[in-house]
């Protein structure tokens, strides 16, 4: 399980990433029907099942995020951006830099102001980068120290250009 870096601190993970891919949550299995989502759950699912089912995610009890693949546009996600409490960007690979131009158009151009979370091949070098760009969580790769991935946070204090969230 990854350690969860939030807001500068090691933190506790109440989302559960809805297992089985996306086809189980929007097709019918083998007895005809289609899961139901658990009623209290803290969500976090795949674009395509938040786009195939988003009415039934966003009347549940529990909080919804959606999982944002790097080939993924978040424009598709302006709309509804007020409803989610998370939005979490993959990086399936440490050089794969989709990802923050992402993170900074929801925080930018969509104006989106809750949980943003790097999910994924994600290094303590790349923290503060993250950080700059609106990322306000980040899942560490199994292998990195927490520790250590929070004195990253900290290592360059002054900056010369503006961040996402930070002047």
């Amino acid at each position: 399980m990854a350690t969860l870096l939030m807001h500068a601190r090691v933190a506790a993970d109440s989302w559960q990433l809805l297992e089985g891919g996306a086809g189980r949550w929007v097709a019918p299995g083998e007895d005809g029907l289609v899961p139901d989502f658990p009623e209290d759950a803290d969500l976090l699912v795949p674009l395509a099942v938040f786009r195939a089912r988003k009415a039934e995610l966003l009347e549940r009890r529990g909080r919804t995020g959606v999982l944002l693949e790097p080939h993924e546009d978040p424009a598709m996600l302006a709309p509804d951006l007020g409803r989610l409490a998370l939005v979490a960007l993959r990086f399936p690979k440490f050089s794969d830099g989709r990802p923050y131009s992402s993170a900074r158009l929801l925080r930018s151009r969509y104006g989106y102001r809750g949980e943003l979370r790097a999910v994924g091949d994600v290094l303590r070098d790349h923290l503060l980068f993250m950080h700059r760009c609106g990322f306000d969580a980040m899942a560490l790769r199994a292998d990195q120290d927490p520790e250590d991935a929070l004195a990253a946070l900290a290592e360059l204090p002054l900056r010369y250009e503006t961040g996402a969230r930070a002047a």
